[in-house]
């Protein structure tokens, strides 16, 4: 502690490093969370278009765009990671997307190839999308 009770410089960044992973692992566990309900809502059988994991990463992606165009400099420190790194990374899951596509590939090269291009062009969209949503900084 420096003079007045005050944690040092170096303190004081480690402590913002270990408030930032812990706000990232709770909103982990809350994405991984709302993305299994999802998945266990909305299940899709071998062959089958997965619209749990298609719908998933393109909302995922649109909050991921209104959350960058409405946080400011001003915002909390602990906002983004906890929002954005930690619910928002939980919930997406571009790791099953890639799954998915190579399990397809090997039933239905047609269904594979919609849905690989489809969610890319519509994850992209919907960031765009959420981006413009989001009032202007």
């Amino acid at each position: 502690m420096s003079d007045g009770g005050l944690p040092h410089r170096s303190e004081r960044s480690e402590l913002i490093q270990l408030q930032s992973l812990g706000v990232v692992a709770l909103g982990g566990v809350i994405g991984s969370l709302a993305r299994y309900g999802l998945a266990e809502a909305f299940p899709h059988g071998s062959g089958q278009f997965p619209w749990a994991t298609f719908a998933t990463n393109v909302l995922g992606c649109f909050l991921i765009g209104v959350l960058l165009a409405r946080l400011t400099p001003r915002s909390h420190p602990l906002l983004r990671p906890f929002l954005g790194t930690g619910i928002l990374g939980g919930f997406t899951t571009f790791s099953t997307f890639a799954v998915d596509t190579e399990k397809l590939l090997h039933e239905h090269v047609i269904v594979a190839l919609v849905y690989f291009f489809g969610t890319l062009a519509a994850a992209l969209l919907a960031a765009t999308l959420g981006e413009w949503t989001g009032p202007k900084r």
